[in-house]
């Protein structure tokens, strides 16, 4: 199954209206993109919600022992600087941004960017798509960003101010300066 998406434009949300509507649909994820639109994505199999999994303990584990920020799995839903409401599959932002969120920011979609996030490709994803997707957290200061796809092996490395970068079939990849010690196992990814 591929993801759906609803030309909104004619009938516009506010970020509360999005927000319960997600709410009041738990079972399905929702995005908006820069325009508006509705993107409804299909659930993902056994396989990817594995590998989603690891990710993120991998990424927990790392941010408990560490205590610079605070990590984040995919049903989390950031407000992008550009308006648009995204959940990538992990993400982490620096403590004193969470710090600086009052009460009812961190009980919604948080009104930020994060400094780090992964997408994991999954089977019902294009590769296109989720290179824009990319490409839009980079543009709204994502600072560091990993674009896994599992189907070709390969890891694409955003990072701010220069090329995207690809590793083929890695083993680990390091965190660098915005999660320093960080370093993710690919192995359990493959």
């Amino acid at each position: 199954m591929t993801n759906l998406t609803l030309d909104l434009q004619s009938t516009e949300l506010t970020d509360d209206q999005f927000y319960q509507l997600c709410i009041h649909n738990r079972n399905l994820r929702f995005e908006r993109n820069l325009r508006g639109d509705l993107i409804i994505m299909s659930p993902v199999g056994g396989e990817t919600s594995n590998r989603n999994g690891r990710i993120s303990q991998q990424l927990f584990n790392w941010a408990d022992a560490d205590g610079t920020g605070i990590p984040f799995d995919s049903s989390a839903g950031f407000k992008l600087p550009n308006g648009a409401d995204r959940s990538p599959d992990a993400a982490w932002i620096p403590l004193e941004r969470w710090n600086a969120l009052n009460s009812t920011q961190k009980q919604k979609f948080l009104p930020l960017c994060p400094d780090f996030v992964i997408e994991l490709r999954s089977p019902s994803d294009t590769l296109t798509a989720t290179r824009q997707k990319m490409e839009e957290y980079r543009e709204n200061g994502t600072r560091l960003g990993w674009l896994i796809n599992r189907q070709g092996k390969q890891v694409e490395i955003y990072r701010l101010g220069k090329e995207v970068e690809v590793l083929n079939f890695p083993t680990t990849i390091s965190g660098e300066d915005v999660l320093p010690g960080f370093c993710l196992n690919l192995e359990l990814i493959w």
